[in-house]
């Protein structure tokens, strides 16, 4: 099941961020080295989280990618777009092998893997639309933890 799974990959690399200035600082770096060194990436434009609901094109990307590099970045639990995105690399990186890579941009892992700060700040804001017994939020935050506590990068510069 492995090896259809595998033969389905469209892109080498899927990148999750959040936010201007990480696209168009360390994204857009990242990015141009990684094409640069033939690496297919797949980055979503600004244009396509104009709907209520995450692009079915969106998932069907992160199921089509063999790697995933979550960008955390201060303001990244504030998107409902991300913490879906995120939700479904986790759930791929269970069920389909898909490599998982966090990288955490100005700010301290432990706050992404327990809820703090900013992060917790945002989460609470997801309960309040959601609710705070929503699955949905109680998803996201596994997710989030789960991500968290991968082994990544640490960058504290852009």
């Amino acid at each position: 099941m492995a090896s259809s799974s595998k033969s389905k990959r469209i892109y080498d690399v899927f990148l999750s961020f959040r936010g201007t200035e990480v696209r168009h600082n360390f994204l857009g770096h990242l990015n141009k080295a990684l094409v640069q060194n033939g690496i297919y990436t797949f980055i979503d434009s600004e244009e396509l989280r104009k709907g209520d609901q995450i692009s079915p094109a969106l998932m069907k990307a992160i199921e089509e990618s063999c790697i995933a590099i979550i960008i955390f970045s201060e303001d990244y639990a504030s998107s409902r777009w991300c913490l879906e995105e995120l939700e479904k690399i986790m759930e791929c990186k269970e069920q389909k092998d898909l490599t998982v890579l966090p990288l955490f941009y100005k700010m301290d892992p432990r706050e992404v893997r327990g809820g703090r700060q900013s992060y917790k700040r945002a989460l609470a804001n997801q309960e309040s639309k959601f609710g705070k017994d929503s699955e949905k939020v109680k998803r996201w935050k596994k997710a989030l933890s789960d991500a968290g506590s991968l082994s990544g990068w640490h960058l504290n510069d852009g």
